[in-house]
């Protein structure tokens, strides 16, 4: 789970602490951007494939966790 923080957070290049309650509103660099590079960092770290209608969804980083698991 941590290094699941720390992957999302370099992903992002955030400069806010995450924790997995975190909303993802409220992360300035959760952009569409960060949307994609979400998409692709589960795919290539975790061999997921995400749907942007799953992803949608989402309202907290644990929410982008569930997704990978």
């Amino acid at each position: 789970m941590e290094e699941f923080l720390v992957k999302l957070q370099d992903m992002m290049d955030s400069e806010d602490e995450l924790t997995m309650d975190t909303i993802l509103t409220d992360i300035e660099e959760w952009d569409s951007l960060s949307f994609v590079g979400f998409m692709a960092m589960a795919n290539a770290e975790y061999g997921k494939k995400i749907s942007p209608k799953d992803l949608r969804k989402s309202e907290t980083v644990r929410d982008l966790y569930n997704l990978i698991q």
